[in-house]
């Protein structure tokens, strides 16, 4: 083998284990659910081809468009987890005694898990004697407990607060990441200038933050887009009364686990992956504006 040969051929060598994994762990599991979204299949028997028939159906499927609107409702959580995001690492970006101690707490909610916070959800909003309700009460907003769990309208909110609430401290992280990269002279020109704290921020810290903010909002958004755990247990796994807290990937699973319709979740998920992908691509270009 000629040097020129074994020059060109070595950075594929370096490149072949994570392009076997790759093959093995993402490209060929997505070929066989786009194979499997043109087959009707439910386990026990093998795929039988049926066309175009699981996405005709998906038209005519109100859960599943139920399921869409509350997918792209829970984007709603990105716009509220930035601002508070933000907001917090400004507090805790300070030189105060005992700060690492508060950073670390509002961490805690990334590490915990989601099962473990959806059960201390439930208790919050249980409606037989849970604090929220208690609060409520005492304060005499309401006259009877609200079974918040068990009303549609609550259901999607609730789980909304939830992962806004675990979610939070990873990307105050982030922006405190960001914050402490900004030149404190720019502070004491803004000082200088006359700015009060709302405005130092406004004007030197949330311009200096524009790569975090958009990195945020690909990550948050794609994380919400493909919200599951939250769902499924404040609802016990079943979606809510009438699937009101039902989105895409609840609704994906449900049908394949649960229903075995795996045929049908198959065609689901190439929507799902359609749509993932374009917001994927949208993201990507404004990163790079937010970088440039």
């Amino acid at each position: 083998m000629s040097n020129t040969l074994r020059s060109r051929l070595t950075p594929y060598l370096f490149l072949l284990p994570a392009l076997l994994f790759m093959a093995t762990f993402t490209l060929y599991p997505l070929a066989s659910v786009g194979y499997l979204s043109f087959t009707e299949y439910n386990i026990l028997r093998p795929p039988q081809p049926v066309g175009l028939a699981n996405y005709q159906r998906l038209i005519g499927d109100g859960v599943f468009w139920l399921s869409l609107r509350n997918s792209f409702t829970y984007l709603l959580v990105t716009p509220v987890i930035i601002v508070s995001a933000i907001a917090l690492a400004i507090v805790v970006n300070r030189p105060l005694l005992g700060i690492g101690v508060f950073r670390a707490l509002y961490y805690i909610p990334v590490i915990t898990g989601a099962v473990a916070v959806g059960i201390a959800w439930q208790f919050l909003f249980d409606g037989s004697g849970g604090p929220i309700n208690g609060m409520l009460l005492s304060t005499g907003m309401i006259e009877k407990p609200i079974i918040f769990l068990t009303e549609p309208g609550w259901t999607l909110p609730i789980a909304m607060m939830m992962t806004t609430w675990m979610g939070v401290g990873y990307y105050m992280v982030v922006f405190l990441a960001g914050l402490q990269s900004i030149p404190e002279d720019l502070y004491d020109a803004a000082r200088i200038d006359g700015c009060n704290e709302f405005q130092k921020h406004w004007h030197v810290s949330v311009p200096g933050l524009r790569p975090s903010i958009v990195f945020v909002a690909v990550i948050s958004s794609l994380s919400a887009l493909k919200v599951f755990d939250e769902i499924y247990v404040l609802t016990n796994g079943t979606g809510g009364i009438l699937n009101s807290g039902s989105t895409m990937v609840f609704y994906l699973w449900k049908q394949a686990f649960r229903l075995q319709n795996v045929g049908y979740a198959s065609a689901i998920a190439m929507v799902l992956l359609v749509i993932t992908l374009t917001f994927s691509i949208i993201n990507v270009r404004m990163l790079e504006r937010g970088e440039g």
